[in-house]
């Protein structure tokens, strides 16, 4: 199976079967994140109990790259303490940049999905304070 194909099939499951999409009632943290440039409104919610994120939920309208990546997103950082959710964003960051190599493992299916418009998921949930 080539990349393309991966994508493909990435991007059609999670847009179709959206892992995670719920809103969180009484949410730790909420954040909003807008891409001007297609018009994608995604709301993340995140539940934790210590430092445990227990619950991460989305809503919202997008594309079918900004669902499914909103849905591997959540699928990562569900049950990681919140300095593993970190270190991911600060690597996912990273690979954005085009720092590390294709085969990293640690990002498993998310460097698929590497594109600016899916930065907006990250930043306002990792970054953000109630």
């Amino acid at each position: 199976m080539d990349i393309r194909d991966l994508y493909q099939e990435v991007i059609i499951d999670h847009n179709r079967h959206p892992r995670n999409f719920h809103e969180i009632t009484a949410p730790c943290s909420q954040a909003q994140g807008f891409n001007p440039l297609c018009g994608d409104k995604i709301t993340l919610y995140l539940k934790l109990e210590g430092d445990l994120i227990q619950d991460i939920g989305f809503q919202g309208e997008g594309c079918a790259i900004s669902t499914a990546s909103a849905s591997l997103m959540t699928e990562a950082l569900k049950g990681k303490t919140v300095t593993e959710a970190k270190t991911l964003f600060h690597e996912f960051h990273t690979a954005m940049l085009g720092a590390t190599s294709e085969t990293d493992p640690q990002l498993g299916k998310l460097k698929v999905l590497i594109r600016r418009q899916v930065q907006m998921l990250w930043a306002p949930l990792i970054l953000s304070k109630k």
